[in-house]
């Protein structure tokens, strides 16, 4: 029975950890203005581009 308990117990702390790496992903993410997020795409873009005509 101890052992149930003890994983139970990991999974909930495992749990929490994801929730928190997500959140602070989240925040990173929303950080970004409106017009830093345009120039991320359009250089991605432009990578995605390059790349293709390299092939």
């Amino acid at each position: 029975m101890k052992l149930w308990k003890v994983l139970g117990l990991a999974g909930v702390v495992g749990v929490a950890a994801t929730g928190a790496v997500v959140a602070r992903a989240e925040r990173k993410r929303q950080a970004y203005t409106p017009d830093e997020v345009r120039e991320r795409l359009h250089a991605r873009i432009a990578e995605a581009e390059t790349a293709e005509q390299v092939r």
